[in-house]
């Protein structure tokens, strides 16, 4: 009889380790989701034949072996999507040299045409840009001509000045303001990242720990933006670009759920299970190792126990914590308890906003369709507005829009779930959202042709609360036998889309092993060093 392994969550961690288990072994994953929705945070939302990316999600990696993951799952295009065939633009390969393994076919493929098949993934650039004084300022910050024009002789003489003063005396990093000012000199972390952190987070970057930066920004400093910019000038190819400085990356035609539904389709193929609206409300442990889930499913309140021989999880922590406790009788530790619950969460929300056409016109020296600005998002670090992010999903995917013609945005706001902004009406999120895109210029009210609001709980897992107590929790989980934790919620960790998935792989190669230390697994982004120049293993 085959043995089974239980996997809570069916977002990319989830999803990766069922697909890699039925793969590599003979064992059957059974997945547990409690939403309706496949691929988590990385999910594609539905409305009235317009799609939604909750956050954005760029597919690139440094890792050769996540490429060519998920190349294997979706083609990549040999023909130029609907955009690109309206602006006579070649496709460009050079994103993939030194990053996959994967061929490359020279001659057209009908079947990987994306204006006859949606089974591809589209070659992508990327450009962000920051919002601030009205004016759009490049992200990553670039030091030249336009940004000191924008930003005033005295300003950027008082960057570059500051910037000189981390160099000689460094603060301890022992929080997130010291990490960026160190990165990035006082002037420029107060001008371009202070506003927009305390944003997302909803405090100040000197109570937020310092592991944050190190993931999210990691090599990254204004020395390194300055080499660069001269390579762009200079055309001069870079191998070990950072990560926050990638120009290119793959984008499934449908979005990033696409990726994820699809493989949810193969991993039923394979053999294995997928629940969604079921919830895990319980785990029952005998002898350090969990013995059976207890599930509901949501429709019908129908509860039942299902057992396992391996359990994986990408639940939030303190739920988990939670779940043993509920069925065991308080046997977990209570500080270690008390921690799990101290954990914090933040909460997203993205009114997307269909216009008939936006009032700023690409200055940019990229053609767009109908000259809209060539952005796949934009941050907005004007301490006027409540909005975080501007995403252009006709720039993401012109397959995401239905009417080509039409400008389709996401407004992003961070928040906490049950607060006095996550309890407004969707009129009233949507009366600010189209408000707010009229203060800045945007767009105007009578371009406005329809909205929806979408609501996703958990979306960051915070670093502050108890988070600086965190490895008592992690010492506690490591120490039952059969639980391994992944993904973003699951490790408690603002992973990438591409680190849950490794920590997945770390997992199902623990299971094949018979390894019941997971170092291995929380070692997965969890230095500074890590991912910044190309992986050839991982």
């Amino acid at each position: 009889m085959k043995k089974i392994a239980i996997i809570i969550g069916a977002g990319p961690a989830g999803l990766t380790a069922a697909f890699e288990l039925l793969k590599s072994t003979d064992i059957k994953p059974i997945i547990f989701e409690a939403t309706d929705k496949i691929g988590g945070i990385s999910q594609t939302n539905y409305y009235k034949g317009n799609r939604i990316d909750i956050g954005g999600h760029r597919f690139f990696s440094k890792s050769k072996v996540v490429m060519d993951w998920w190349m294997n799952i979706l083609p990549m295009q040999q023909s130029p999507s609907y955009d690109d065939k309206v602006l006579n633009k070649k496709l460009d390969y050079s994103l993939l040299d030194n990053i996959t393994d994967v061929k490359i076919v020279d001659e057209y493929d009908s079947n990987l045409d994306p204006e006859k098949t949606d089974e591809v993934l589209l070659i992508r650039n990327r450009i962000s840009r920051i919002l601030f004084l009205r004016k759009l300022f490049n992200y990553p910050v670039t030091l030249d001509f336009d940004t000191v024009k924008k930003l005033g002789f005295t300003r950027t003489i008082k960057i570059g000045c500051d910037y000189l003063k981390t160099l000689i005396h460094k603060l301890p990093e022992d929080n997130l303001e010291n990490f960026y000012i160190n990165h990035f000199g006082k002037e420029l972390y107060q001008t371009f990242f202070e506003n927009y952190t305390y944003k997302v987070w909803g405090i100040e970057c000197a109570n937020i720990s310092a592991d944050w930066g190190a993931q999210r920004v990691k090599g990254l400093n204004i020395t390194k933006t300055i080499i660069h910019a001269l390579h762009e000038l200079t055309k001069i190819k870079e191998k070990n670009v950072e990560t926050s400085l990638i120009e290119q990356f793959l984008y499934p035609k449908l979005g990033p759920g696409q990726m994820w539904e699809t493989v949810a389709k193969k991993i039923i193929e394979m053999g294995g299970e997928l629940h969604l609206n079921t919830k895990v409300t319980g785990l029952h442990i005998e002898n350090n190792k969990i013995q059976s889930v207890e599930v509901i499913n949501n429709e019908n309140n129908e509860k039942n126990i299902i057992n396992g021989e391996y359990f994986i999880s990408t639940m939030p922590i303190k739920d988990l914590i939670s779940s043993i406790n509920d069925v065991n009788q308080n046997i977990v530790p209570k500080d270690v308890y008390d921690i799990s619950q101290g954990l914090i969460y933040r909460d997203f929300i993205t009114v997307g906003v269909l216009l008939n056409n936006i009032n700023l016109k690409n200055e940019t020296d990229t053609a767009t369709i109908n000259d809209i600005l060539p952005d796949t998002w934009i941050y907005i670090q004007e301490d006027d507005l409540k909005l975080g992010r501007v995403q252009i999903f006709n720039n993401w995917s012109p397959y995401l829009v239905e009417d080509p013609n039409n400008v389709w945005l996401g407004l992003e706001y961070f928040c906490n779930e049950g607060d006095e902004f996550w309890t407004k009406t969707d009129e009233e999120l949507s009366d600010l959202a189209i408000s707010e895109l009229d203060s800045i210029n945007f767009a105007s009210k009578s371009e406005v042709l329809d909205s929806v609001v979408i609501k996703i709980p958990k979306a960051y897992p915070a670093y502050f609360g108890t988070y600086d107590q965190f490895d008592q929790v992690k010492d506690y989980v490591d120490s039952i036998d059969n639980l391994f934790l992944i993904g973003r919620n699951g490790m408690h960790r603002y992973n990438n889309m591409d680190h849950s998935m490794l920590s997945a792989m770390e997992a199902v190669d623990n299971i094949i092993n018979g390894r019941t230390d997971n170092s291995n697994i929380w070692a997965v982004n969890s230095e500074k060093e890590y991912h910044e120049t190309v992986d050839e293993t991982n």
